[in-house]
């Protein structure tokens, strides 16, 4: 069993930044994949950034250049920095993994982008 739990959301300024935390339990956890989804109401889920086991990342078109994924594999952590906040990107953002053919999700942070 997969326990996510995800941290650092808040309020933000246009222009600003913060950093997303996904701290996940259980072993293995280096190998697996892990996915940060956002959705905000009358908007259907969005894939925003992945990175694999081995650091591959990729990022919807939307926070390329702003948003950069990475991992801490002694820390069981995944990050999420993102920079130049607009207020489109204000969601619920939500870490994923998938482990032992299930997938797991985080109960998510808010991300306010707002002036």
């Amino acid at each position: 069993q997969v326990q996510l739990v995800e941290s650092g959301g808040g309020l933000v300024q246009p222009g600003g930044s913060l950093r997303l935390s996904c701290a996940a339990s259980g072993t293995g956890f280096s190998r697996n994949f892990v996915a940060w989804y956002r959705q905000a109401p009358g908007k259907q889920r969005e894939l925003v950034a992945l990175i694999t086991g081995g650091g591959n990342t990729n990022y919807a078109d939307s926070v390329k250049g702003r948003f950069t994924i990475s991992r801490d594999n002694a820390k069981n952590t995944v990050y999420l920095q993102m920079n130049d906040l607009k207020p489109e990107d204000t969601a619920v953002y939500v870490c994923t993994t998938i482990s032992g053919g299930s997938t797991f999700w985080g109960q998510g942070t808010q991300v306010t982008v707002s002036s």
